[in-house]
């Protein structure tokens, strides 16, 4: 099969060294987020108030959650799915699955995910903040930024 061929599907691994629970804090929590997927994203009644360099502010629902294994939502439009399950070696394999993409941002989501998986494996294996908030300098721009 093609690379990310599948339609209206985005598919993502990342393997973590920190341990599950700590990683499933770092979606499930305020905090966390802001570490390294937007300048906030602030729950409230049950949906996450994402605000995004560059974007206009988003308000995506919280689908599911099963503490530490699993967390899903609606992101702009999407549905996305992490799985969390702990490797041999203490650490974790988080999949992201993001189902109903639309074709007409799919590219841009495919290759937005990787930045924030790996923005999200910086914060969370070695405490560094990889994004330059800096709304001149963002991915509208063409800086490899989330």
């Amino acid at each position: 099969m093609p690379f990310q061929s599948e339609p209206g599907v985005i598919r993502w691994k990342v393997c973590f060294s920190a341990p599950i629970e700590q990683v499933y804090d770092t979606l499930d929590s305020d905090a966390g987020r802001a570490r390294f997927w937007a300048e906030s994203a602030v729950e409230r009644d049950g949906a996450i108030a994402f605000d995004i360099l560059n974007y206009p502010p988003y308000s995506g629902r919280i689908l599911g959650r099963v503490p530490p294994h699993r967390f899903a939502l609606d992101y702009f439009g999407t549905r996305v799915e992490f799985t969390l399950t702990k490797d041999r070696d203490g650490g974790t394999e988080l999949a992201l699955l993001a189902t109903e993409v639309d074709d007409t941002v799919r590219a841009e989501m495919t290759a937005g995910w990787v930045s924030v998986l790996m923005a999200m494996k910086a914060a969370v294996d070695h405490g560094v903040d990889l994004r330059n908030h800096d709304a001149r300098r963002s991915w509208q721009q063409g800086y490899v930024d989330n």
